[in-house]
């Protein structure tokens, strides 16, 4: 096979590489086969349980509909992996809260190295173990009204086999991260949402193929929407500021080594889908406490914040505004320009035109507030432009598919086609080494 070695390798020599080689073939197969035998987990039942009448009694619920999309349907299902890597997320973002407030933590994480992290993968383990207890418990109280012999022994089964499956789901994820192509919990959230595609797919051509004129012209306009959203993501996905900065000159014996530049670069959207995941869980948060208290002022104040209730204007802005606070407080959890300008400083670099120390914290600071701003607003007409082109156009059978899939789709897409791409300059060089 013929490859071009200073160059990012074309579509064609990545698919060549994989049918080829051998180590990338075999991580892949891997990969495959570990997602579908998390898909089957699915479908294996909690024993006990009336689904017909839990099924009738969630089918509006927005709380399942939002869980829904990072485990499949599975909790819709109440099979053993119904909660799939839910606990492993929520142990996730609760880490990296409390690895900005407690410096032991953020010790671990910055300047103990690979055993730092380390350290962090197991304590984010046993947090996600003890998550998954709790939520497994959650399930086996909310489902009482459907099952029969309900009682202490019940309890305990249940939450035993959710348990299990979802430290079963975790294991898979962190086998597909070192064993297949990575990424795994990723991937897994990824084939969770394509799984729900192929029934949006089939409602919408039968939309289409109903003669209606209106319908038919809504079905084009919407796939049209999500065509230009996905340009969009990837844009802003793959945008980055490169801050210009050069190295301070060195002298070696006798000879002189002229400045070096280089840049920075700061991501346009730092925070990826997070900041929409925390708004949609934030205002989630009052129709969940509506289901469990059955209070009319609750209820009442739970249908205002919600985007089909009597006021969407209202919604909107509350999404809006919690998006953009989102944005800036995750963008503070992953950049720190104080660190970014002591590095520099240690490295003899600086940017041009900008003195070392606080003055290029504060530059730094500034320019990442403007592209936090710009990124915070584009995720916001992510979230909102396609509701409301389905509310405008009727056609309703993507209503699961709304931004947070869209975002998760393209970025696992992105980040995995590189992944590969860095596998096959891998083995690529492997062989020039070895000829």
């Amino acid at each position: 096979m013929v490859v071009s070695r200073d160059k990012t390798p074309t579509a064609q020599e990545t698919f060549a590489q994989m049918a080829q080689a051998a180590g990338l073939r075999g991580r892949i197969l891997l990969t495959v086969g570990m997602l579908i035998l998390v898909r089957l987990g699915k479908f294996l039942p909690l024993p006990g349980i009336d689904r017909t009448a839990f099924a009738q009694s969630i089918q509006n619920s927005p709380v399942i509909g939002f869980l829904d999309i990072f485990v499949g349907g599975g909790i819709s299902a109440l099979g053993i992996f119904a909660l799939g890597i839910l606990p492993y997320i929520n142990a996730s973002i609760i880490l990296q809260l409390l690895t900005a407030a407690i410096p032991s933590l953020e010790n671990l994480q910055k300047n103990e190295g690979e055993a730092g992290r380390r350290k962090i993968s197991q304590i984010t383990r046993y947090v996600a173990l003890g998550w998954a207890v709790i939520q497994s418990v959650g399930i086996a109280l909310w489902v009482r009204p459907f099952v029969e012999n309900w009682g202490p022994l019940f309890v305990a089964q249940t939450a035993l086999a959710l348990t299990a499956g979802s430290m079963f789901v975790m294991w898979v994820g962190e086998l597909i991260t070192e064993r297949g192509i990575g990424n795994g919990a990723s991937l897994l959230i990824f084939v969770n949402i394509v799984s729900s595609l192929p029934t949006s797919l089939g409602q919408t051509l039968e939309l289409a193929q109903s003669g209606d004129r209106n319908l038919v012209g809504g079905v084009a306009i919407l796939l049209l929407v999500f065509l230009v959203m996905i340009v969009g993501i990837v844009f802003v996905q793959e945008g980055t500021r490169r801050i210009p900065i050069l190295s301070a000159r060195r002298q070696v014996g006798r000879r002189m080594y002229l400045e070096r530049s280089s840049y920075l670069p700061l991501r346009l959207n730092q925070g990826g889908v997070m900041p929409i995941i925390f708004a949609s869980a934030v205002l989630v948060i009052p129709a969940t406490i509506a289901q469990f208290f059955k209070n009319d002022v609750v209820i009442q104040f739970a249908n205002y914040l919600s985007p089909n209730g009597p006021a969407p204007w209202v919604h909107v802005m509350i999404y809006l505004t919690l998006i953009v606070f989102f944005s800036y407080f995750y963008a503070s959890l992953v950049v720190n320009p104080v660190d970014m300008s002591q590095n520099l400083k240690k490295m003899g670099a600086s940017i041009p035109g900008i003195r070392p120390g606080k003055a290029t914290s504060e530059y730094i600071e500034r320019v990442l507030n403007r592209l936090t701003f710009l990124g915070a607003i584009f995720l916001g007409l992510v979230a909102i432009v396609p509701t409301a082109v389905e509310s405008a156009t009727r056609v309703r059978t993507f209503q699961g598919l709304g931004a947070t899939s869209l975002l998760i789709l393209v970025g696992v897409a992105i980040d995995t086609a590189k992944q590969i791409q860095t596998y096959v300059i891998s083995q690529r060089y492997e062989g020039m080494v070895k000829q």
